[in-house]
């Protein structure tokens, strides 16, 4: 989710790594070591473009929903387990596989902040891990949600659409002030998340009723968080432009393509928590 921490930090990297040399102002006489060979300039290596992140963005999504298809045939049905003043009580199993796809994506993305050039690599197994999560996810909301899956995926397309819309209008601007509030928001919600969970493993999942309940808090919680995932994206669209103009390494195309993947990906799974919100009103 806080992807957009390792980018800026990824650029400002990439850019001082290929910086050139102070040029010398100290004179040399000229040195006759009598006939030389022909010297050609080095290859300069491909760099980065707009159109090559596109393409790297769509092989990360067609990863993710192959990934994502499986993970939701291998999701079943609930089951009744209790009743509770009249009305059933279900269980319901996500594949352990689902779980294992979050850890290793988790995981996964730690990594590639530091070792960007991997993204190539990386990118496609995290497609792959989160895909199935996402799948299992999805099947489980649209077991209690009849129609929420397609409606939270229209959503983050819309989202994605205005807010991409808004970027290149320039209507929204990727200054040094929103790039610090949004990523400082990022990690405060990453961080809350966190908490949450330590919480609900210690004192029991209704510990923190908010986060799931249906309440004007709850959804005002939802609505800020999707909110804050579509900030997120103006910050990624930032990083493919800054990154072409600057001719990063081509490896790069593949990092903004994670950090858009993961962004959206966040986007739609709020999209999902918010609309199940909406629905129990």
């Amino acid at each position: 989710m806080p992807s957009p921490v390792f980018n800026e930090r990824t650029m400002q990297s990439a850019a001082t790594t290929w910086a050139p040399p102070e040029p010398s102002t100290e004179y040399f006489p000229p040195i006759d070591d009598g006939p030389t060979s022909p010297w050609a300039p080095p290859k300069v290596a491909e760099p980065m473009t707009v159109n090559g992140t596109v393409s790297a963005t769509a092989v990360l999504f067609v990863l993710l929903l192959a990934s994502a298809a499986v993970g939701w045939i291998q999701t079943g049905s609930p089951e009744v387990v209790d009743v509770v003043n009249g009305r059933e009580v279900y269980n319901y199993s996500i594949p352990t596989l689902a779980w294992v796809g979050v850890v290793a994506g988790l995981g996964l993305a730690i990594f590639l902040a530091f070792k960007p050039h991997l993204a190539k690599f990386i990118a496609p197994l995290y497609a792959l891990a989160q895909g199935f999560f996402v799948g299992a996810i999805s099947r489980m909301y649209e077991t209690f949600y009849d129609g929420i899956v397609v409606q939270a995926a229209g959503a983050t397309i819309a989202v994605f659409a205005v807010m991409l819309v808004l970027y290149r209008t320039g209507v929204i601007k990727v200054t040094d002030r929103f790039r610090k509030i949004v990523v400082s928001a990022t990690l405060g919600i990453a961080v809350f998340y966190g908490a949450c969970l330590l919480i609900r493993l210690f004192a029991g999942p209704g510990s923190i009723s908010f986060l799931s309940s249906p309440s004007l808090l709850g959804i005002g919680f939802s609505v800020l968080v999707a909110g804050l995932a579509a900030f997120n994206l103006a910050l990624d669209f930032d990083f493919i432009e800054r990154g072409a103009e600057q001719r990063l390494d081509k490896n790069f195309e593949w990092y903004a393509a994670f950090g858009l993947l993961v962004t959206i990906v966040w986007l739609y799974l709020e999209m999902l928590r918010l609309l199940a919100k909406l629905r129990e009103r």
